[in-house]
């Protein structure tokens, strides 16, 4: 299903024109790429409630724009310092031909059945909870599955283990090796053991000199 955002063209610019925006409940913002860059406003509410959407982060968006709908990714916004409210948000038009650079969220399942957690009795780490993916708009996912039934503890769970829909690819910052998710013993218990094996050790220690 496809997001559509409303929004109208900005009649007046500048910081004084922004203010008075958000003072009427609205959100000034831009639209950029594959032509003139447009400003743009939109109802302060609905973009705030989008904003709480993870799939608006990282989908193609249909963009209502005065009553022409044109295809735009996510690229930014600001929020006030301390109140919920959003201060700027832009949008960049996706060109169906050329790929897009987008981080996508990672949904990790059967974590409480991995081997590391229910028999080893480790805890799982998420190194990373989005990866940086490159691909045409149509093959854009909202998010990557990644599948932890088979972690052991004290394994990871690799870049190169993450299966990627068709059509899209790892971002070349990112390497093969990078970690996604690991499982370990927490510190706290391996430290509790190391004093019980000592306690345990020091008291027949302690019998003999008796």
């Amino acid at each position: 299903m496809t997001i559509e955002i409303t929004a109208t063209k900005r009649q007046v610019q500048g910081t004084g024109a922004s203010r008075r925006l958000r003072k009427a409940n609205r959100v000034p913002g831009v639209v950029y790429g594959s032509g003139d860059a447009v400003m743009i406003e939109f109802d302060h509410n609905v973009i705030f409630f989008a904003l709480k959407k993870e799939a608006f982060h990282a989908s193609v968006l249909s963009l209502d724009l005065d009553g022409k709908k044109e295809s735009v990714l996510l690229r930014d916004f600001q929020m006030h310092p301390f109140r919920q409210q959003v201060q700027h948000v832009d949008f960049q038009r996706v060109d169906a031909k050329k790929k897009v650079h987008m981080k996508v969220p990672l949904h990790f399942i059967n974590q409480d059945v991995a081997p590391g957690v229910k028999t080893g009795g480790g805890k799982i780490t998420h190194v990373l909870n989005e990866l940086d993916v490159v691909c045409l708009a149509k093959d854009l996912p909202t998010s990557i599955e990644i599948d932890l039934v088979a972690l052991e503890l004290g394994h990871s769970v690799h870049i190169s283990d993450v299966k990627l829909p068709k059509g899209v690819e790892v971002a070349t910052h990112h390497h093969a090796s990078d970690a996604v998710a690991t499982v370990q013993v927490p510190r706290g218990a391996v430290e509790a053991a190391a004093t019980v094996a000592v306690e345990g050790e020091a008291a027949p220690a302690a019998e003999a000199k008796k």
